[in-house]
């Protein structure tokens, strides 16, 4: 795209922050280097990896590349045959365990981008516990790194503590107390020397390697320290020959995996690219616009994103209606930066980045934006103002056409206002013509009058408060706006005679048009007023509407729990008429109850019968036949399967219910579900029948039992004795193992399987704490080794 109109727009600096926000050198290469794109396909592909980076790191703001390094150099220097230091073994190891980590956490992930970049990490866990066994965390190698480094290094600190005890044993002789300068050992030229006096060389037998700059001193190696040192040094050699083999080795080994390596770190920089964006769009607080499939933009609430403090946003419209946006106002009123928002914003969107704007923007994918803004003046080219903007609108009229946006500042200014006016009307008739989005600034009346006689384009303003003599920055779409020439000048102290005699040259016809200008201004502010107070009146409408809809509920609910209560005291009662019924049928059969005796029990069935709470009737719904609104509470049957049971919550807008089945909860479609008697979902009719089970002796429930266990045949055929939920997000897999749990406990299973996998813990965790939780769950374990391991879960029913 035009690169001369990239800076213009200070697209530079957004992606100076977008690289600022990258996490390692890799990812900063591919920030510096990105650049908006035409291709539509490659738009979209962008916005997704952000939206799908910006919605991961949400969920997992502490996933990321830490403990990467910009391994390339190394890599190719190993793949050429070169030895790498360990300083360098060391940067590879951790970037391995960094890519180890993150491709874990995106292999969980449900994002599909997110996932596939997972397949393209190589951690290489072989390579990277060789290179953790070799190398330390200061970048030195282990005595582990082969079988010999760690004896040689021992001869090596033996033959230098012989030597240093030896030559301290010496020093501090008083055989040679008088031969020596100081009592000290020292290294000269790689060797361990004394300080001999000059005058008494003689008196200590060795070689000197070196005299002080008096000559009074010579450095001496004695003669037997010689051997030793050769000794010593022979020990480093041996070292320094294994050191390098084993680098060399080590090198050959990452330079064999190359390949994975360059991979491995594409992916980890592609990853840290995506999250820069998602970092930024946060920063921002930023949304995805929709992209539209033809040339028009919608931008509600958008805000230039080099602008700091107190921002105003505008909302802008172009194309569509009209495919041009003549803008007019105040100087420093923020016509410029309206240009420069819509032309940024759609660099932006086309760098796959979210943009600084509410939900409901759209924008296009254009083929190239251009952008004439800024003074072009040059004295070393000799070009004046008019003379600069001139050659750029040259340049952009000859490339300008469908698909294209074109951003004009102060378009004809700078030369006669006559020619310059009639020139910027030739201009945007051109490029209405080329079939372009085009926005310009002016000053000029007579684009004014252009802009409200020509179909395709629209006038706009930048609002003025005439009351502080300050611009609000707020954009108008379908008025123009005024320069307030007059105004700022008094404001800036010109003289009031000066400013009054200025207006009094006006023609007629210029004061008759800024009066009507003010005058439909003002009417347009009215109505504007008129309808946020109507709006504010339907919000206030519309939350006092929801506070009684919240009250209504609460009430119901109240209605509802104490029904349940009702019901439950009831079904205690009659619970205990029972068992006092039974209890005399005993005894009439041993025949030893005694008249007292029956008028007794049945005093005591009459107090009990007197207690039984006070229900009002419950609501009968609608007719069968006609499509049933099922609640909490009401008793159903199953079409399929013949169980009744007890509705205990509503799902997925009532479109699923969980029922109450001989003290299992099965979770069904409404669609499958019918009233259990005719009176509907939980009408007399139920009570009635439980009544009449309860009065013949039968359980309350044993049409619904044995609806159960046929339901439980059933299912014991269907339900699995394992659930695999790798891959799933928290959120689904805890939906799935609820369900499977009840279908499970429903099919008479006592024992399942939960298969999660390792990943982060993150899953097995959340998994384990819920069928802790679960009231159909008697016990939870980790699998054993035949079982899954850690990676699987072990639920008992």
């Amino acid at each position: 795209m035009d690169r001369k109109s990239l800076a213009l727009l200070e697209y530079p600096a957004v992606r100076a922050r977008l690289a600022a926000a990258t996490g390692f050198a890799p990812s900063r290469r591919l920030a510096e280097a990105h650049e908006p794109s035409p291709d539509p396909v490659l738009v979209e592909r962008w916005l997704e990896e952000t939206s799908q980076a910006r919605a991961f790191l949400a969920e997992r703001p502490g996933v990321g590349i830490a403990g990467a390094r910009d391994i390339g150099a190394a890599t190719e220097r190993a793949a050429r045959g070169g030895r790498l230091e360990p300083a360098q073994l060391l940067e590879i190891g951790e970037t391995l365990r960094a890519a180890a980590g993150l491709r874990d956490a995106l292999a969980e992930d449900r994002r599909p981008l997110l996932r596939d970049l997972s397949r393209a990490i190589q951690p290489l866990p072989s390579l990277r516990s060789t290179l953790e066994r070799s190398v330390d965390p200061a970048g030195e190698l282990l005595d582990t790194a082969s079988a010999r480094l760690g004896g040689l290094r021992r001869a090596v600190r033996l033959a230098y503590e012989r030597l240093r005890a030896r030559l301290e044993q010496m020093v501090h002789s008083a055989e040679l107390g008088g031969a020596l300068q100081e009592p000290i050992v020292t290294l000269r030229n790689g060797r361990y020397v004394v300080p001999v006096r000059a005058d008494a060389r003689s008196r200590v037998k060795g070689i000197v390697h070196d005299a002080s700059g008096s000559g009074q001193t010579l450095f001496v190696e004695p003669l037997f320290a010689v051997e030793m040192g050769n000794a010593w040094r022979e020990a480093q050699l041996a070292e320094q020959a294994e050191v390098e083999r084993i680098l060399d080795e080590l090198s050959a080994l990452v330079g064999s995996q190359a390949p994975a390596l360059r991979d491995t770190l594409d992916a980890l920089a592609r990853f840290d690219f995506w999250s820069a964006r998602a970092r930024l769009a946060s920063e921002m607080d930023a949304t995805r616009a929709e992209t539209g499939d033809r040339p028009e933009i919608i931008l509600l609430g958008a805000r230039h994103p080099g602008l700091a403090g107190r921002v105003v946003p505008i909302d802008v419209r172009l194309g569509g209606e009209f495919r041009a946006l003549v803008i007019t106002g105040p100087n420093t009123g923020g016509k410029t930066v309206t240009l420069r928002t819509i032309g940024l914003l759609a660099l932006m969107h086309q760098a796959g980045l979210h943009v600084p704007a509410e939900t409901g923007s759209r924008l296009p994918v254009l083929r190239d934006v251009f952008a004439d803004i800024g003074d072009e003046q040059s004295i070393a080219q000799s070009l004046s103002t008019f003379s600069g903007h001139m050659r750029s609108i040259v340049r952009i009229a000859a490339a300008a056409g469908s698909g294209t946006l074109v951003l004009l500042d102060e378009l004809g200014a700078g030369t006669d206002p006559t020619e310059g006016s009639a020139l910027a009307q030739a201009l945007l008739d051109h490029f209405l013509r080329s079939g372009a989005l085009v926005a310009a600034t002016t000053h000029y009346a007579e684009l004014k009058v252009y802009a409200h006689v020509t179909p395709e384009a629209r006038n706009a303003s930048v609002e003025f408060d005439l009351e502080t003599l300050s611009p609000t920055f707020h954009l108008r779409i379908g008025l123009p706006g005024g320069s307030q020439a007059f105004a700022i000048a008094e404001r800036l102290g010109l003289p009031e005679p000066i400013a009054t005699a200025a207006r009094s040259r006006l023609t007629e016809g210029q004061v008759a048009f800024e009066e009507t200008l003010a005058s439909i201004r003002e009417a347009d502010t009215l109505a504007k007023d008129a309808l946020d107070r109507a709006r504010a009146a339907e919000t206030r409408a519309t939350d006092e509407r929801r506070a009684a809809e919240d009250e209504r509920r609460r009430a119901r609910r109240e209605r509802d729990e104490t029904v349940r209560a009702a019901r439950a005291e009831a079904e205690r009662v009659l619970a205990d008429l029972q068992a006092d019924v039974r209890g005399i049928r005993r005894r009439l059969e041993r025949e030893t109850v005694t008249a007292p005796m029956l008028d007794a029990a049945i005093s005591r069935v009459e107090d009990q019968v007197g207690r039984l709470p006070a229900t009002a009737a419950e609501p009968v719904p609608a007719a069968p036949g006609g499509p049933v609104t099922w609640r909490v509470g009401a008793r159903a049957r199953s079409r399929s399967h013949g169980w009744e049971g007890r509705i205990v919550a509503l799902e997925r807008d009532g479109r699923r219910a969980s029922v109450e089945v001989g003290g299992v909860r099965v979770r069904v479609e409404t669609d499958d579900l019918e009233p259990a008697v005719a009176g509907g979902p939980a009408g007399e009719g139920s009570a009635t029948r439980r009544a009449a089970g309860r009065s013949s002796g039968r359980a309350p429930d044993g049409e619904a039992a044995s609806g159960l266990t046929a339901l439980r045949l059933e299912r014991a055929r269907t339900v699995a004795s394992s659930l695999d939920v790798r891959g799933a997000r928290v959120e689904e897999a805890l939906d799935l193992v609820d369900r499977y749990l009840g279908d499970a406990a429903l099919a008479g299973l006592d024992k399942v399987t939960i298969i999660h996998g390792l990943g982060t813990g993150a899953l097995r965790d959340a998994i384990r704490s819920a069928a802790s939780a679960h009231p159909l769950v008697r016990s939870v374990r980790p699998g054993t080794r035949g079982e899954g391991g850690d990676g699987a879960t072990v639920v008992g029913l």
